[in-house]
């Protein structure tokens, strides 16, 4: 289905929250949705490297990186890995770099924007902490749906009748 996000916003308008956009889309697939996991983290992609090396298998990642503009959280290394294990999505609030690869892969990735400068590797983050970006609190276990109509976060999965 192309426009995911209309449907579920008619058919589901009480059990939806809209992040306000300011999103794009980069990655493979330009619709996707699952549980959500979090990952709080500033300039350091440490925990993103870890994560994507889990199985992923119906989740999306979901990255409050600040909001920075001066680092990427996602290259073209990590996307292929996350999308290799099974990941449906990822989320950076916060920039990405290798447009053109991660856009190869197999997997949907909406940021704010790109940067060619990776994140330094200090060990410093949160896993699964409510994150709040876009107008919207992601909490883990919830459920992201995104296209390139937007970003939507739901209590409970969601299934189009």
């Amino acid at each position: 289905m192309e426009d995911l996000l209309p449907e579920l916003c008619d058919q589901f308008p009480d059990k939806v929250r809209v992040v306000e956009p300011m999103f794009a889309n980069f990655g493979g697939r330009e619709n996707f949705g699952g549980e959500i996991v979090t990952i709080k983290a500033f300039e350091d992609n440490s925990l993103v490297r870890e994560q994507v090396a889990q199985p992923g298998e119906g989740k999306v990642l979901v990255v409050d990186g600040g909001g920075s503009m001066r680092r990427a959280m996602l290259g073209d290394m990590l996307a292929e890995k996350a999308s290799a294990n099974g990941w449906e999505g990822i989320i950076i609030y916060g920039c990405i770099r290798d447009v053109n690869a991660i856009g190869a892969t197999d997997i949907g990735v909406q940021a704010l924007g790109t940067h060619p400068m990776k994140t330094d590797k200090r060990g410093i983050g949160d896993l699964n902490v409510e994150v709040t970006f876009g107008g919207v609190t992601f909490r883990p276990g919830e459920y992201l749906y995104a296209d390139n109509n937007g970003i939507l976060v739901s209590h409970e999965k969601l299934e189009l009748a």
